[in-house]
């Protein structure tokens, strides 16, 4: 079964707010997940970014694998570079 990290799109229209999750790397966007780690307001000012980087860690080590934005934000959350594997897509 493949892992991956990724946003999961929560909040009303055309006011979006994401959940970083754990999910089954067949499951859809908004789909069944494994695992909350963490969340992402990008519209308030600052953007807000909370990610629990133990359970991150857990996973990475596990062999989730992020996607390209949510590698970013694992990287912006104070995970150090060379920790979080390339992005999976």
């Amino acid at each position: 079964m493949a892992v991956h990290i990724r946003l999961r799109r929560v909040g009303k229209t055309k006011a979006p707010t994401y959940r970083v999750i754990v999910a089954d790397s067949r499951s859809p966007r908004n789909g069944r997940f494994i695992e909350s780690i963490g969340h992402y307001d990008p519209r308030s000012e600052p953007a807000r970014l909370v990610v629990n980087g133990d359970r991150a860690r857990h996973w990475i080590k596990s062999g989730a694998r992020p996607t390209a934005t949510a590698r970013s934000l694992l990287v912006r959350s104070g995970i150090p570079d060379n920790e979080v594997p390339k992005a999976a897509r």
